[in-house]
């Protein structure tokens, strides 16, 4: 405490106004001598404390938050303002202060205040104030001398000092609670409990997010593409097959589809070269293989996405901004939610008839499996919606808890095509639709691009009689607002495959059987 007001010698204090007389001095008062002793019947008052104690009087927790240092640095600096409030002109009387602190004299030329204080709690009630340097008596002095005035110190020495000071009473306060708490137990040790009994084999119940974590990441792999032209990205794929073979997206590899590398890196920071066995540019689905596949690979379980309900629990794991092995949850949100995405790098869009979730996926948890909680993959994150972007598909705004996944029943029909044969195989209607209206369903085109037939002949709809202008407003029993949903719902299904077909011509309702045709690759 001493150290506080070292190096603030101040002037002596300056001669009160020719008209009043000079206050007589007060002893000193030293450390040999006893204070002044009070007016016979009358108890001693309180000595007074030094300053810088009385600015600290409530000590402050040694592990104080931000928010709370600001609080205390501001009643810092409001009690510095109040001791230097001008004193009392001469010839009035001084008010008794505000208990627990001492006034000093006012440094700017006022008068001394006393130390006489109110009453507070089983304290006498003091003999009324001296006046200032004259009109008194000179009757004995209350408690203890007026010390010599203070130079007025800068706000921010002062708020530093009894920082430290609070510091100190903290540490004291803390090591009387320590001592009490020590003289209670009786047992000398710490006054904290440790789970001393946990196994050091701990494991989790199935089904939990962790065991369903420590079991999927050895697994999951995170993806570096480059180009030749040093382009590329970061992305996520998962273990499909004991072969090497490992799901992504078509967009995390495209960079280094034609000439370029590709590296898988599993969770222990093992790193293999990989190549690219076949890309299906439509679905947003990839295949790629490691090389020199190491022999203990394990596959990550495959579930059924259509028996996928509202509400799931989800769990999503991949590398967000290049962040590998990060894990997040979250739920089924929606089911069938039709999208339309594109990674920016050319004018081809990928439909699909997305599984929605809410846990949290960003650019680099492309082609990262979705899980269920029993950790059987039941879609792959492949987009986002963004706040920044203004449309589905990815952006550097990141996750607004609005995820979609490709249905892994879909994904895996694409993946055995590309392992087979390396091209996409797409179910088609075999007409040409409106991309670009929204509302009233799937309205066929007058002509196809190049001056082509809407309806091409022989085709699916044409063999269930659609024309140009029909409008398609249901398939099966999914609802068709557009003609991106409509090719969503489409490639949900396989080449051969019957569908009911709703449509509207003239302000006439049909429904008709269409039998699905196929096309080979990306066109």
């Amino acid at each position: 405490m001493s150290t506080e007001n070292e190096g603030t010698a101040v002037p002596a204090v300056p001669p009160a106004p020719s008209s009043a007389p000079p206050a007589p001095p007060a002893p000193p008062v030293t450390s040999e001598e006893p204070a002044a002793p009070a007016p016979a019947g009358e108890p001693a008052a309180p000595q007074a404390e030094p300053t810088a104690k009385s600015l600290t009087a409530e000590p402050a927790p040694t592990h104080a938050t931000p928010e709370a240092a600001s609080v205390q640095e501001t009643s810092v600096q409001e009690t510095a303002s109040a001791h230097h409030q001008p004193a009392p002109e001469a010839h009035e009387p001084v008010t008794a202060p505000l208990p627990g602190g001492p006034v000093h004299a006012d440094p700017y030329g006022g008068a001394p205040a006393t130390h006489a204080q109110a009453p507070v709690g089983g304290w006498p009630t003091p003999p009324p104030a001296l006046p200032a340097y004259g009109g008194g008596g000179g009757g004995p002095v209350w408690g203890a001398p007026v010390p010599e005035p203070q130079r007025p110190r800068r706000r921010g020495g002062l708020a530093a000092a009894v920082l430290v000071a609070a510091l100190v009473a903290g540490g004291v306060g803390g090591a009387i609670g320590y001592w009490a708490a020590d003289r209670e137990d009786g047992s000398g040790g710490s006054t904290t409990v440790s789970a001393s009994d946990t196994p050091k084999d701990f494991k989790r119940d199935p089904g939990t997010v962790a065991a369903v974590a420590a079991k999927a990441l050895p697994s999951v792999v995170t993806i570096q593409a480059e180009g030749s032209d040093g382009e590329g990205g970061t992305g996520t794929g998962f273990v499909y097959d004991r072969e090497g073979h490992i799901v992504t997206n078509n967009h995390v590899v495209a960079s280094a589809a034609n000439s370029g590398r590709l590296t898988a890196t599993f969770s222990n920071g093992k790193k293999y070269d990989a190549e690219v066995v076949g890309r299906a540019q439509g679905y947003d689905v990839a295949v790629i293989k490691l090389k020199s596949a190491p022999s203990n690979l394990v596959p990550l379980a495959l579930g059924n996405s259509d028996q996928v309900a509202v509400g799931d629990s989800t769990i999503a794991i991949g590398a967000p901004f290049g962040l590998s092995n990060t894990v997040t949850t979250g739920i089924i949100s929606a089911k069938n939610r039709p999208v339309s995405s594109s990674d920016g790098a050319n004018s081809k869009a990928s439909y699909m008839s997305a599984l929605q979730t809410d846990a949290s996926i960003n650019p680099g948890n492309s082609g990262g499996p979705l899980l269920d909680s029993r950790g059987a993959v039941i879609g792959i994150n492949s987009a986002i919606q963004s706040a920044g972007s203004g449309g589905f598909g990815q952006s550097q705004a990141g996750s607004i808890g609005l995820g979609f996944a490709i249905p892994v029943n879909q994904a895996k029909n694409v993946a055995e095509q590309l392992i087979k044969t390396g091209k996409p195989v797409y179910p088609v209607i075999g007409a040409t639709v409106a991309m670009d209206e929204k509302g009233q369903g799937a309205k066929i085109s007058q002509q196809a691009s190049g001056g082509t037939a809407a309806v091409v002949a022989g085709g699916p709809a044409d063999k269930a009689g659609l024309k140009p202008g029909d409008v398609i407003t249901k398939f099966g029993d999914t609802v068709i607002d557009s003609g991106p949903t409509l090719i969503s719902e489409i490639w949900t299904h396989k080449p051969g495959d019957q569908v009911q077909l709703t449509y509207k011509r003239d302000g006439k309702e049909a429904t008709v059987t269409v039998t699905l045709g196929e096309r080979t690759g990306d066109s």
